[in-house]
């Protein structure tokens, strides 16, 4: 491509002709035909003609400036930089000040083929020129901070060594922009291709589709198209899916009814089947592009691409957040994370706090690179980190995932061991540029006694602080659900249903995630009724003491809404120990820690009379006390139905 500095030389070229009043620096007519008709051929982008008659046009005169000039251009267009390298040197040497903007496009190409140790001297010498424009100034200091870190970078490779995932996803087509859910059994990604009609001057239709693979077995099965409503016989590409598989956001544009060139939409998945994709809306969607969206782990934060106005530049990212089951008008995410020059390709890992994304801006190796940013505890993003050298070349990286244990990361390539243009690939993301692993909790809901399927709120709160984490609802087809845990703290999930008792359990996670830290669990719900039981496992209390711990809060909120919610229930809070201690000791802390639930409850306005409260000591056990897993479990406070 003619690159924006000898286009003006180009137009000034156009001009000149044997009789122009600023002659050519040739005077051999033979030479000058040659270049004329080759800058002819360039001209009207016959660029193989014009490279094969401006060489011959410098073997005619090998102090032709101007054919050096054009013939170096025709060469990077060709992507034989090499020889372009030696044109735009030849230039040089023959007239060194006369077009000072040359040794910038001359450093590009050389930081193409990694020659940057050439190209910060190249650049150095232009900079030394008083008379640049502003522009041209800041875009070569640019180049030459891009230069400069280029060569340390491939001083310094991070460990990268990608695999191909393999035949049942990649094909002859191009395959890019993969998405996973949190457990990584399904992927969905996007293919271009040529389709079966015909456009009107006869040749194929090429269309982007989305394809989905499931694992079975830890093996990719042949991917399928996603099919309708979804894909349509226009282009859908850009994408993200929720943790749990249900949600799919996506980039479609020129649809009927959208706001401008590309808009954002989503589907939710219900039984197995997509629903009609619905846009965004023109809160969150505008006159101009805006695509390539990420969900956060919650689904209440999304961010994406935009070339709206009030940006820092060209495309820049921007979050939109979901309050009351609307989303906000989108911010942008601010100076450390935008530049003037392009940003997109964002991925939000599941622990909430680790942006990856591409920039044409901050410093890289030339192109758009692949960065990684952490949120910091106000809210805002901090300074980017380059992801290293030979993730980011020299060429563009546009878009990356990473696992939810953060180990591993996944991109598209054209690299040679492909079966296509473009393929997608694993590997494994050095410890350094890793997020903060998460882990998953999945299963399906259903109803105890009939064994039906059932939509049940799913809510993960961390038991330090009493934030909700996670948010979201069973399958109402299947009951299947897909959540996350964050590493680093205790969680208490609360799983509820309407007419039915609800069901409590405590996960406790390390900094450090173990091969156990996996959970699949299925979950039976109760109808109401007198005489059911549950176990209140996120109540703890102080050790030997009946006094509530900071953590019980959230649960003891869950149980204050059942017991509103059921107005005329009436309930026992039953205490258990283990059989460690003496037995009246036991008994007598396990009937002060009922009582503490029962004046929590009576605190917060359920009426007393609805309420009793009974000890059992070490009595009732539902575990063997040999473990400390099962003393664990006798611990406990439960709730039983006395009356509707």
């Amino acid at each position: 491509m003619i690159s924006k500095y000898l286009l003006l030389f180009f137009l000034v070229l156009s001009c000149f002709s044997a009789e122009a009043q600023t002659p050519l620096s040739s005077r051999n007519r033979k030479a000058i035909a040659l270049f004329e008709e080759g800058r002819k051929n360039y001209e009207y982008k016959h660029n193989d003609d014009a490279y094969m008659l401006l060489k011959k046009a410098v073997a005619e005169d090998n102090g032709f400036y101007e054919a050096y000039m054009i013939l170096a251009d025709v060469c990077n267009d060709l992507k034989k930089y090499d020889e372009a390298v030696v044109a735009y040197k030849s230039a040089i040497t023959l007239q060194p000040d006369r077009f000072p903007k040359v040794y910038y496009t001359l450093a590009g190409v050389e930081m193409l083929l990694n020659q940057f140790t050439e190209a910060r001297s190249h650049l150095e010498k232009m900079l030394t020129y008083p008379k640049l424009d502003p522009e041209t100034r800041r875009k070569a200091e640019r180049r030459l901070a891009n230069s400069i870190f280029a060569k340390d970078a491939i001083a310094n490779p991070v460990p990268f060594k990608p695999v191909n995932l393999g035949n049942m996803l990649n094909s002859e087509y191009r395959e890019y922009h993969p998405s996973l859910t949190v457990d990584e059994q399904l992927i969905i990604f996007t293919r271009l291709r040529a389709s079966d009609e015909l456009t009107e001057n006869g040749g194929s239709q090429v269309e982007e589709d989305f394809f989905l693979s499931k694992k079975k077995d830890g093996e990719w099965l042949p991917a399928i198209s996603l099919g309708t409503p979804i894909n349509t016989h226009g282009n859908e590409g850009a994408h993200c899916i929720s943790p749990d598989g249900r949600f799919f956001f996506f980039t479609g544009c020129g649809r009927p009814g959208s706001m401008g060139t590309c808009d954002l939409y989503f589907s939710e998945k219900k039984g197995g089947k997509w629903s009609v994709p619905v846009n965004l809306g023109e809160k969150v969607n505008s006159v101009a592009w805006d695509a390539q969206p990420t969900l956060s782990a919650d689904g209440n934060e999304l961010i994406f691409a935009s070339k709206r106005t009030g940006g820092k530049g060209m495309a820049d990212l921007w979050s939109t957040k979901k309050t009351a089951g609307n989303w906000s008008t989108p911010v942008n995410l601010g100076d450390s994370i935008n530049t003037e020059y392009e940003e997109n390709g964002a991925f939000l890992h599941p622990d909430g706090n680790t942006l990856f994304f591409s920039s044409a801006g901050h410093p890289g190796m030339g192109g758009s690179d692949i960065y990684y940013s952490k949120r910091k505890a106000d809210g805002t993003w901090g300074k980017p980190k380059n992801i290293g050298y030979p993730l980011n070349t020299v060429s563009d990286e546009i878009h990356l995932v990473v696992s939810a244990n953060g180990r591993t990361g996944y991109f598209s390539s054209d690299r040679d061991s492909g079966f296509g243009s473009l393929d997608i690939y694993s590997f494994e993301l050095y410890e350094a540029a890793r997020p903060a692993a998460v882990t998953f909790l999945k299963g399906k809901v259903i109803d105890s006694k009939t064994g039906k399927p059932l939509e049940a709120q799913f809510e993960i709160i961390d038991v330090l602080t009493n934030q909700t984490r996670v948010l979201s609802m069973s399958d109402p087809l299947s009951g299947e659900f897909l959540v996350t845990l964050p590493t680093g703290s205790s969680y208490a999930l609360n799983v509820s249903a309407k007419g039915y008792t609800f069901f409590s359990e405590n996960y406790k996670l390390g900094t450090k995630l173990k091969p156990t830290d996996v959970f699949d669990i299925n979950i039976g719900l109760t109808p109401i009724a007198k005489g059911e039981k549950i176990v209140l496992r996120n109540i703890f209390f102080e050790s030997g003491s009946a006094e509530l711990k900071k953590e019980s809060a959230a649960e003891l909120d869950k149980l204050f809404q059942f017991m509103t919610f059921n107005s005329t229930m009436k309930v026992e809070i039953s205490g258990h120990t283990d059989d460690v201690g003496n037995d009246e000791a036991n008994m007598k802390l396990s009937d002060s820690r009922a009582a503490s639930v029962v004046n929590f409850l009576i605190d917060k306005g359920i009426v007393k009379e609805r309420l009793t409260s009974k000890g059992y000591g070490e009595t009732q056990p539902i575990a063997d006390n040999k473990t400390e897993e099962g003393k664990a479990k006798n611990r406990r406070t439960e709730f039983l139905i006395t009356g509707k």
